[in-house]
């Protein structure tokens, strides 16, 4: 995959990167990592500039966004929900879990929204609860706008500076995604504890 992608940046450019990034914004399999700091490394090889290149990977992801977006709107929460009640007992899900899920994502859905934009998989994934939520668009344009060009710029740039060594930085990347990852895991567990806490003491306090 990573072969496909250099060939197809080093032969297209920035309308590489604009379909590149508007791919892995719907495939989150596809490295953004890659295709980010290989397009800074090509910036001092080709006629392309490094504002090219982050302002073509910064439109491919607000389109995909906006792909993922229409879709978690066609999916809605109820949809959802009926979908888990019949058939998330099969995978471990309940409807009240779901629930309590998505009202706490609703809850930090702004500042989720413009973090995980700089998150690999969840850059892409994010976007299907913000649907679902019926999340403004306004609102939803500009912080995916925002967390993505800060994401672009920063790898771009940083594949610009290290040119040929350009690679060493994907490792990096990748420890990056697996510590936000837990990161985020880890939250939702103390979340989860405490919701759970909160509930056992209200079940005592009736009981009394």
């Amino acid at each position: 995959m990573q072969q496909l992608i250099l060939e197809l940046m080093g032969q297209y450019g920035a309308a590489g990167v604009f379909a590149l990034i508007f791919l892995e914004n719907l495939f989150p399999p596809i490295p953004s990592e890659v295709i980010l700091t290989f397009g800074g490394f090509l910036t001092t090889r080709i006629m392309l500039t490094p504002l090219a290149v982050i302002l073509a990977a910064t439109a491919g992801s607000v389109f995909g966004a906006l792909v993922l977006y229409g879709g978690g709107r066609l999916l809605n929460r109820d949809r959802l929900t009926n979908l888990v009640g019949r058939y998330g007992r099969w995978f471990g899900f309940e409807p009240d879990g779901l629930k309590r899920s998505l009202d706490t994502y609703e809850r930090y859905q702004y500042k989720t929204v413009f973090l995980c934009r700089m998150v690999p998989i969840l850059r892409s994934l994010i976007s299907i609860p913000a649907g679902m939520a019926r999340m403004p668009m306004l609102p939803f344009l500009l912080l995916t706008t925002a967390g993505s060009l800060i994401w672009n710029t920063a790898l771009v740039l940083a594949g610009a500076a290290l040119g040929e060594a350009w690679a060493m930085l994907l490792p990096y990347l990748d420890l990056w995604g697996n510590l936000a990852l837990a990161g985020i895991l880890l939250l939702l567990v103390i979340a989860g504890m405490r919701r759970w806490k909160l509930r056992q003491s209200a079940k005592e306090r009736s009981s009394d």
